[in-house]
């Protein structure tokens, strides 16, 4: 029986009127097929699922992107229109739930606002909007651009050596896309940058003593998750952790391990 790893939805409104909880197909496809999970989507909306009814469920957790951003109350800011949309009922649940999973050792791995959620939820702060920052360049996706376009390797992010990434993805160098604007501003205590690109923008993290994987990315590794080398060695570390989740919580005593 494959683990399961629980895919964090958005909240949106389809046809501008009917609210639904969505999650992107290529998320799915990367925990079935790379990460060897069967995906299961959760509506992030504390009206709905508790953070211990999630953990006792899933195996494991991917933080996805979005288009509305973590609420800068979060982190200790005013709210501006730099800030752009929000999700209160996500942050409600994806904050608590990075605090809790790193506490236990379960894994979790997140992608674009979830790698922005993963440093808010341990104390860290963002921008708004990188761009605007000297000597940065533009992170967004090109908005009227065919899919694979907007999701074309774009920027190269440079990792640690030594590192977690360095070992995981065996390259000191690695070719990312990205489509995001805001971005860690602060880090948190204990969230590690591992790689940032050439304008210095961190784009991989890691959790400083984690007895699970914890890990983060600011890129879209989702995208042909299957094909891409980087994406490819993520989503396998990440599957094979939430297996070991997994056979540690039916081994006898439900001893749990990362």
């Amino acid at each position: 029986m494959r683990p399961v790893i629980g895919i964090i939805g958005n909240a949106y409104e389809m046809n501008d009127r009917y609210p639904v909880h969505a999650g992107g197909t290529m998320n799915s496809q990367a925990v079935a097929e790379v990460a060897g999970a069967m995906p299961l989507l959760i509506p992030a909306d504390p009206r709905f699922v508790s953070v211990p009814e999630l953990m006792a469920v899933c195996d494991g957790f991917l933080l996805t992107g979005g288009q509305p951003n973590v609420h800068p109350s979060e982190y200790g800011e005013a709210e501006t229109p730099a800030h752009g949309r929000f999700d209160r009922a996500r942050d409600a649940i994806t904050l608590p739930l990075v605090r809790e999973c790193v506490a236990a050792g379960q894994p979790i791995f997140g992608i674009c606002r979830g790698f922005q959620e993963l440093n808010v939820a341990l104390g860290g702060t963002l921008h708004p909007e990188i761009r605007e920052l000297p000597g940065r360049m533009n992170h967004r996706m090109p908005p009227d651009a065919p899919l694979a376009e907007q999701f074309a390797l774009r920027h190269a992010v440079h990792l640690v050596e030594g590192g977690v990434f360095h070992r995981l993805l065996r390259a000191t160098e690695v070719m990312t896309n990205t489509l995001h604007g805001q971005g860690i501003c602060k880090p948190a205590p204990r969230v590690i940058v591992e790689g940032r690109t050439d304008d210095g923008t961190p784009e991989a993290v890691r959790v400083e003593g984690a007895v699970g994987f914890a890990l983060a990315v600011q890129w879209h590794p989702e995208w042909n998750a299957a094909e891409d080398p980087v994406s490819r060695a993520l989503f396998g570390a990440f599957g094979a952790a939430a297996a070991g989740w997994a056979a540690a919580k039916r081994a006898p005593g439900g001893a749990k391990s990362g």
